[in-house]
């Protein structure tokens, strides 16, 4: 009996111990002008029902508050807009005070110097020796010839077997970008520490054994170790080696060791989570569309017509692709691979009738503006003749490679990845899903069991 009221109390006063927190929380936020919405626990905020309910948890806070509310995620407190006016004078106005403000696991992963994480004249600087290195003249005369060789290599092997298609882009974008930078022979040592790296970026800053936290930080000071020496190497060789890692070496705007390294990693990780699930959901999108294939396959099929055998694609045969292209913009729009951006504010200000104050973080959801009606019809219907009809990529709310200041500049070479791999995939094999196939869409859009198709040839 003494047992069972012990466990009761102890019961009830953890209840009462959960309220008062929760109350607390809610109170140090209670200012006045704030925008409406729940902050949840201290230090956690509300982290884990965000990461666990995804969009249906960011549907639920839309119901209560509408399009404009408060929470706490991923140790911070945030504000969440998705209204697509709001969100577009965000990502113009960085010079106003909203800088970007990605999560600080983020930051301490990819590093300070990262091109996402600085702004001003260092972001100036810094875009412009990414633009330098992945420009459409860079793209053309040294990128596209590697990317070629490459994506022939990768799909050399395919006939007659079962694949599973998501862990075979994954490794064709990570390698293919290591083969640009030009770090390809180091791939063994890379590899194993990038992929515990990419874990560590969406997680809660706690530095302790075997989180996912601890465990990027610590990829991160082995990937830093082994570009160290790397660059030791490359000053120690004549001549320039033309390669991105060149490019940033060689670059006229002075990069420190420091801010070459981070550019790698950033380098690395963009190309990968972007270009390796955009080709993944392409593929599987096709498959399940047979019209679209059938569209996609008749362009690929015109282009090897002009070639002789084994030639490579060119510039003019990729800025032919106007289905592909299209194909791979609906994709990414339907799968909403990236779900928002976010920006820091520099001091208190209003928002949207608001008061936001100095420190918070602002997350410009994009999933809800890939799927609004009114901007495209039937938003869940894979309908790539959408953008022929109405040149969506030039509309004012088409965000799917960030915006203003901040346009992904590595956009077009993104694309040129994804289209010369389905390129070849296309005009070589078709293909058939294997076993039923579970996708989750958040916080990374993954198949957990894996996406696997039978390969044959045409």
């Amino acid at each position: 009996m003494a047992v069972l009221i012990l466990l009761v109390f102890v019961v009830v006063l953890g209840l009462c111990i959960s309220t008062t927190l929760l109350r607390w929380n809610e109170m140090r936020y209670r200012k006045k002008g704030l925008p409406p919405g729940t902050m949840g626990w201290p230090v956690f905020g509300e982290t884990s029902e965000f990461l666990k309910q995804g969009p249906n948890f960011m549907k639920n806070q839309r119901a209560r508050f509408g399009q404009f509310f408060k929470s706490h995620l991923l140790g911070s407190p945030i504000v969440v807009s998705m209204d697509p006016e709001v969100n577009r004078y965000i990502l113009l106005n960085e010079s106003k005070g909203l800088v970007p403000g990605y999560p600080q696991s983020m930051l301490d992963i990819l590093g300070k110097n990262n091109i996402a994480a600085v702004h001003g004249p260092a972001h100036k600087s810094m875009r412009g020796a990414l633009l330098n290195i992945i420009s459409p003249t860079m793209i053309r005369d040294q990128l596209l010839p590697k990317v070629d060789e490459f994506m022939r290599f990768h799909l050399s092997n395919w006939d007659g077997k079962t694949v599973d298609i998501q862990e075979k882009t994954k490794e064709m974008a990570l390698s293919s970008t290591l083969k640009q930078i030009g770090i390809e022979s180091y791939s063994a040592a890379l590899k194993p520490e990038f992929y515990k790296l990419v874990q560590g970026t969406i997680s809660l800053p706690i530095d302790l054994p075997g989180t996912n936290y601890g465990c990027g930080l610590q990829a991160r000071k082995n990937i830093i170790g082994i570009l160290r020496n790397i660059l030791e190497e490359r000053r120690a060789s004549p001549g320039v080696q033309h390669d991105m890692l060149g490019g940033l070496m060689s670059s006229g705007h002075k990069l420190s060791d420091e801010v070459i390294m981070d550019q790698i990693i950033t380098l690395m990780y963009s190309g990968y989570e972007t270009v390796s699930t955009t080709s993944m959901m392409t593929v599987k999108h096709l498959h399940d569309h047979p019209k679209a294939l059938q569209q996609m396959r008749e362009e690929h099929l015109e282009i090897r017509k002009r070639k002789r055998p084994g030639e490579p694609i060119d510039w003019n045969d990729y800025k032919s692709m106007k289905f592909t292209r299209v194909v791979i913009l609906e994709s990414m729009r339907l799968t909403t691979i990236v779900n928002g951006v976010l920006r820091k504010t520099t001091h208190d200000m209003e928002l949207n009738g608001f008061f936001i104050p100095k420190g918070w973080r602002i997350y410009v959801y994009l999933r809800e503006a890939n799927h609004d009606p009114f901007l495209y019809p039937e938003p869940l219907t894979f309908n790539p003749w959408r953008w022929e009809d109405r040149n969506l990529e030039y509309n004012d709310n088409f965000m799917l490679f960030g915006g203003g200041t901040r346009l992904c500049p590595g956009k077009e070479m993104g694309m040129v990845e994804i289209s010369t791999f389905l390129h070849y995939f296309m005009t070589t094999y078709r293909w058939e899903e294997v076993g039923g196939q579970n996708l989750e869409k958040f916080p990374r859009v993954q198949a957990p069991n894996g996406l696997h198709i039978k390969v044959s040839n045409n």
